[in-house]
């Protein structure tokens, strides 16, 4: 019986590396790795021997026969992602993958001395930088946080009911006792240390420090209260320092979020679920308290497009579907949401089997259970209200339609925010870079959010971190970034016998 890879996949390709029969793909080095949702086991091609289970960080794979009910889809999942691929052997059992040539991407002295190398941020894309060094090389490690605890995004982005893909911050930890790493907390690079001040006590630093900000819409109205970003409210249901417990008002019976990617879908879920299933997960006791006696009957995920493009992965949207107790309904009054959803593929047809609803926006949601609407094609115009946020006009079929709200959340994406010292640019929100070395900075790196934009889950840091160290390894090698620090005894004993 094959394998099947669920919901919580990270991307990271823990899994394809361990693989004896290289029936997971995408594998890093084929032209699709990063773009889809997630990774896929070849029924056809599993041999069943479960590596790729121990493997996994997150705990996201599993036999289809002991899939439970909610995960059954994903066998079909899997299988339908091979439907169209084509094979390499007409070999029924099993079908085995064809390798690639191996490649050596890295050309690395045997003598090469220790570098200092400062980290700067502990989140997913710092922690696979950190991994990476300390695994592959022979580097001293600063590892630089901010924030008083370590985790960034892992810890502080990934929602409280999502304990398995929290789990991949044990495989990070264990890399904060390593005897060649020295961890640092609570220390602002541009408040307590400057960027020359770090480069002056390393050999080369690695910024990744994420886009920890919100994106504006430049909208009428989004300064009133009542109008917050979702970065806002996933930083305080997980208890993030920087925001305060009284942050979000759930006193609005209707809330409406812009955008419908994960973290939209994560807001929602979070916003309607009930108090006692989240209790005993990491969510911030304040924000269970505050749910405990939350007004919120209706959440709205609104999105510009239809739902053939909707922003979130089909992984997500399964799993809220499949949620029983907080129903989820899709406003039927465009149209064209209504013959997408009826003759569309992929993302479109997961609705088929949602109720359809036309809504009266102007009255209060109705009495019964906490539940999720989804509304397509609807591009906000304006926040409406005068001291408070009280509803928010969008586009309709025909003319504008205003949906009454008491709190708007603009979940449109994230952007990343300069440090002093780096050069930025404005318009992408990152520090501009080649591969990852900063442009004009001899010897400063980044890697995440920051280096690419805030594109890619928790996985997608591996390959990116990657490319950093890789590039910073061979600035090093080339003597582009000259090493300061003491020869170790054996490298200048060679070094002699060199005639150096």
């Amino acid at each position: 019986m094959a394998f099947a890879i669920t919901q919580t996949c990270c991307n990271d390709a823990t899994c394809v590396s361990v693989c004896p029969v290289n029936c997971i793909h995408p594998t890093p080095d084929e032209p699709d790795f990063g773009t889809t949702e997630m990774l896929y086991v070849d029924p056809a091609s599993c041999i069943d021997c479960g590596a790729c289970a121990d493997a996994c960080p997150v705990d996201a794979i599993f036999p289809v026969d002991l899939l439970t009910d909610s995960m059954k889809v994903y066998a079909g999942i899997n299988a339908d992602f091979f439907a169209d691929r084509p094979q390499v052997t007409a070999n029924p059992a099993p079908n085995f993958h064809r390798w690639g040539p191996p490649t050596f991407d890295r050309d690395i002295p045997s003598d090469l001395e220790p570098a200092d190398v400062a980290v700067v941020g502990t989140g997913p894309a710092g922690m696979y930088a950190v991994e990476d060094l300390l695994l592959h090389t022979n580097a001293r490690v600063t590892l630089i946080d901010r924030l008083p605890v370590a985790g960034g995004l892992v810890r502080f982005g990934v929602a409280p009911d999502h304990p398995d893909t929290k789990r991949i911050g044990e495989t990070f930890s264990r890399f904060h006792d390593h005897p060649r790493l020295k961890l640092k907390l609570g220390v602002e690079v541009g408040r307590h240390v400057t960027v020359d001040e770090l480069a002056e006590r390393h050999d080369a630093v690695i910024y990744a420090i994420g886009a920890s900000s919100a994106r504006t819409l430049g909208l009428a109205g989004e300064d009133l209260p009542g109008s917050l970003a979702a970065t806002t409210v996933v930083a305080w249901y997980n208890g993030h320092p920087d925001v305060p417990a009284d942050a979000v008002d759930l006193s609005a019976e209707r809330v409406v979020l812009i955008g419908t990617g994960n973290v939209a879908l994560d807001v929602a879920r979070i916003l309607t679920a009930d108090p006692d299933d989240l209790d005993g997960t990491t969510i911030a006791p304040h924000a269970l308290e505050r749910l405990r006696s939350s007004k919120v009957r209706e959440v709205v995920l609104l999105a510009r497009r239809g739902p053939e493009d909707a922003a979130y992965t089909s992984p997500e949207l399964i799993a809220l579907a499949q949620r029983s107790s907080v129903p989820l309904v899709v406003d039927a009054e465009d149209p064209r949401t209504t013959a997408a959803i009826d003759a569309g593929t992929g993302k479109a047809a997961l609705l088929r089997d949602l109720d359809r609803e036309t809504v009266d926006w102007t009255a209060p949601p109705a009495d019964g259970p906490r539940r999720i609407v989804l509304r397509f094609h609807s591009a906000p115009v304006e926040i409406t209200g005068d001291r408070q946020v009280r509803g928010l006009r969008v586009e309709g079929p025909s003319e504008p339609v205003e949906i009454a709200a008491g709190q708007v959340v603009r979940a449109v994406g994230y952007r990343g925010r300069p440090v002093p010292g780096l050069p930025f640019d404005e318009a992408a929100g990152t520090i501009p870079n080649t591969a990852g070395r900063v442009e004009g900075r001899t010897g400063a790196y980044v890697v995440g959010w920051i280096k690419r934009g805030p594109s890619g889950g928790i996985g997608a840091n591996r390959t990116c971190a990657r490319e950093t160290v890789a590039t910073l390894l061979a600035d090093i090698t080339s003597g582009e970034v000259p090493l300061r620090g003491r020869r170790s005894p054996i490298a200048a004993l060679a070094a002699r016998f060199r005639g150096r």
